[in-house]
């Protein structure tokens, strides 16, 4: 454990880490952010809000870059129109974002918001929503053990 302490530091530096972590996360890069916060949470369980608030900003930023670049992406109408993701937002809207944070689709959820000029104010609403959640729920179970 004090090993993993001196890697992640202390303080701010990995609130810092935490947040870069979390809006890569958020993109379409294959990195997850849920090891560091579990790691962060059983480090500091005393900053659990703080970690929880980073990741979800992070995360939630990460999300609105994906957006912003769907809504930039309109050559690509004929591929994604038909697509089964969609119809889905379509159907739901931005509270579909809601989604948003799962490892399957969420990052497409982002992109095809965007490329539908959903609400970008009420899709960010929902994403947050949704990511903090996720990672209160998982946070207030890595403190439990």
């Amino acid at each position: 454990m004090e090993a993993l302490q001196e890697l992640l530091g202390a303080g701010e530096g990995s609130l810092w880490a935490m947040f870069v972590v979390a809006f890569l996360a958020a993109t379409v890069l294959p990195i997850g952010s849920e090891p560091l916060l579990i790691a962060l949470v059983r480090l500091d369980p005393g900053r659990l809000a703080a970690i929880v608030a980073v990741a979800t900003i992070g995360n939630t930023l990460g999300g609105m870059t994906s957006y912003a670049l769907g809504r930039g992406a309109a050559r690509m109408a004929p591929a994604v129109e038909g697509s089964r993701a969609a119809r889905w937002l379509r159907r739901f809207g931005a509270p579909a974002l809601l989604l948003a944070w799962a490892p399957v689709g969420g990052d497409l959820l982002c992109v095809l918001a965007g490329f539908m000029r959903l609400s970008w104010w009420q899709s960010a609403l929902w994403m947050l929503l949704g990511k903090l959640a996720r990672y209160w729920v998982l946070a207030q179970g890595v403190a439990l053990l």
